[in-house]
């Protein structure tokens, strides 16, 4: 079933997680450059001979009509233009069979363009050597002059910067659509069919911490609605089984003794243990009410907690109580505060010895108060309280087992109204208010009074609620 999982736990990127999404990027995107490369590469280059060959016609034109005046010599030292006078210069060296394949082809290319943009349709030679280009031929009068133009190679390695830009581009979003599937889509997609199974005849198993942190967190609680779900049904079949095991006792008592009374008048020994019977039904039947939240939407309000404890107190009857209450006002749900202490009292009555003491004090900046600049913040501090008594007390081993409802430590009290709920219900009004129960041990209770050896006390620790 779900285990138990912190929703708050801070989320921590795992390195092979990371690792994995970049590498995925990484590949989409080579894919994505190579793909672009096949789909526009040529296009880009032929671009590029456009704009080339719209340069080349102009300083063509500009160079023919510059020679009419001056030599070559002088041109090229004006211009910067490299200039050979006379025959076709030499190719050079014979390029490798596709880089030669390449540079004929752009040869051809700019030869058209440049056939398109002038006049005439000068010749155009691939060179190899010094530098790789094309020697174009300009109209001289007197000799053959070549113009020599630079040509790039086509771009295989390394890749034109806009295909590198858009395949970088592609091959993130690629790795961001890849994230959101598998942190996003589907962890959120396994969410909804376990929601589906809710309230159906078994709770759906826990789901796996996996996801974005916003995932993480909405996973973590809905295994923590899990815990609740099925400890809530838990507590449902042990509270009904419980209270029919818990009401057999008195009520087949109470059905002796009106067979009994049917035969003759009942003695009143036998009418005030029949009342008893009655009173430990009540009893029982007011504890599982409580128990099952009968009280849950009781509207927090501020009280003076010293008067509603004492109060509390009053309420258990005529026993040997010292009360030791600071003044306090916090805002809490009243009734379910005051029950919680008669249960803590009536606990200590019948499992520990008199005397008891009842003892309520602030929590955190609650020790100022009583200093008008501390009120304000001793209304919204915690507090405590204790109730001691002379018993030998809950061992350590025990408490969690004293905790847990319908578990009564002396089984021999079984018949008398207990059913194992008065601490349970202590401690699930400390959790709606924020706090615990909890076991304390002293030998004395404060600086003044005299030792008590095996003095034991149950704490019920809270914060104050929100306004209702």
């Amino acid at each position: 079933m779900a285990s138990p999982v912190s929703p708050e736990r801070a989320w921590r990127p795992s390195l092979r997680r990371t690792l994995g999404y970049l590498l995925a990027g990484t590949g989409a995107a080579a894919f994505c450059l190579l793909l672009l490369q096949l789909l526009l590469g040529r296009r880009l280059a032929q671009q590029q001979l456009v704009q080339t060959g719209s340069e080349v016609a102009a300083n063509v034109v500009l160079g023919e009509v510059a020679l009419e005046r001056f030599s070559p010599e002088v041109l090229g030292q004006i211009s910067g233009m490299q200039l050979v006078v006379g025959q076709q210069p030499e190719p050079g060296p014979r390029p490798r069979l596709r880089g030669d394949r390449r540079l004929r082809w752009q040869t051809l290319r700019l030869q058209t363009e440049l056939c398109h943009r002038l006049a005439r349709c000068p010749a155009v030679r691939p060179a190899s050597a010094p530098r790789r280009g094309v020697w174009v031929e300009m109209a001289s009068p007197l000799e053959p002059v070549w113009l020599f133009v630079s040509l790039p190679s086509p771009r295989g390695w390394p890749p034109d910067p806009l295909l590198l830009t858009l395949s970088v581009g592609l091959g993130g979003l690629g790795a961001v659509l890849l994230y959101l599937t598998l942190e996003i889509q589907r962890p959120l997609t396994r969410l909804q069919e376990a929601l589906a199974d809710v309230g159906l005849e078994a709770l759906p198993r826990a789901l796996p911490d996996q996801g974005a942190p916003a995932v993480r967190q909405l996973m973590a609680r809905f295994n923590a609605m899990l815990l609740r779900l099925e400890d809530a049904g838990r507590e449902r079949t042990t509270m009904l089984a419980g209270i029919a095991h818990d009401l057999r006792s008195p009520l087949t008592r109470l059905r002796l003794r009106l067979t009994l009374a049917a035969e003759g008048p009942m003695a009143p020994q036998e009418l005030e243990r029949a009342h008893a019977d009655i009173r430990s039904i009540e009893r029982i039947t007011r504890q599982f009410m409580i128990f099952a939240g009968a009280e849950a939407d009781e509207t927090p309000v501020l009280v003076p907690l010293d008067a509603l404890v004492a109060e509390a107190a009053a309420a258990v009857g005529d026993v040997p109580l010292e009360l030791d209450l600071e003044p306090l006002v916090r805002r809490v749900r009243p009734t379910a505060v005051a029950r919680a202490v008669g249960n803590l009292l009536d606990n200590a009555l019948t499992y520990g010895r008199p005397p008891l003491r009842l003892v309520l004090r602030p929590l955190g900046p609650g020790e100022g108060e009583g200093r008008p600049h501390a009120e304000a913040a001793a209304v919204e501090s915690g507090f405590e309280i204790q109730v001691w008594d002379c018993g030998e007390g809950i061992d350590p081993q025990q408490w969690r087992k004293a905790m847990t409802p319908f578990q009564r430590l002396d089984r021999a009290r079984g018949g008398e109204g207990h059913c194992g709920l008065g601490l349970a219900i202590a401690a699930k009004v400390a959790r709606d208010h924020g706090g615990d129960l909890r076991r304390l041990e002293a030998a004395a209770t404060d600086a003044t009074a005299e030792p008590l050896p095996g003095r034991f006390a149950v704490a019920l620790r809270a914060w104050p609620l929100a306004g209702g």
